[in-house]
């Protein structure tokens, strides 16, 4: 029932991922969501973000950032970083994504994304056939309408967590 909404894998940190693992397994692109994600909601880019997009850009990765966020917001954070996005995403409505696969000139196998909500990031990132990485929130401090969705999250991830559990004892 959930299964839509599981990532592929979880770990606490966009800046913990083994990004050459994943560019020698062929991913090419990576999809990022910021606020939460890279940065606290609403910061700019900090110097860890801005380090961070220049070693993928060293190992050979393009990335797109993907934010429901206006323009103004994505635009000085993916300056700053020196990436694509895209505003107004309608996460998470596959339209985005595949958006952003055709600006980097990936596809589904050689894309990789990367956030922290179940409900928007994951789900139409999985929806759009890409693997996906959930994160933890950088801060634990939201807009109610997000705090809601975290207690949903919760349930889903519960089950998620007990299905990983079932597998490694199989």
């Amino acid at each position: 029932m959930f299964r839509k909404f599981y990532p592929t894998i979880e770990i606490a940190s966009a800046y913990d991922i083994p990004y050459e693992k994943y560019f020698e397994s062929g991913k090419r692109g990576i999809i990022y969501d910021i606020d939460n994600t890279l940065v606290m909601h609403g910061a700019p880019a900090d110097e860890r973000s801005i380090e961070l997009f220049g070693k993928l850009r060293d190992l050979g990765f393009k990335t797109v950032l993907l934010s429901n966020n206006k323009e103004p917001r994505v635009k000085s954070f993916a300056d700053d970083v020196g990436s694509l996005y895209i505003h107004k995403a309608g996460k998470p409505l596959t339209k985005g994504y595949n958006r952003a696969m055709e600006m980097m000139g990936t596809d589904p196998s050689s894309t990789l994304f990367v956030g922290d909500q179940l409900f928007t990031d994951v789900w139409g990132a999985n929806r759009a056939g890409i693997e996906t990485v959930l994160t933890s929130p950088i801060d634990p401090r939201e807009e109610i309408q997000i705090v809601l969705k975290r207690k949903l999250e919760k349930i889903v991830l519960k089950s998620y967590h007990k299905k990983l559990r079932q597998k490694q004892d199989s």
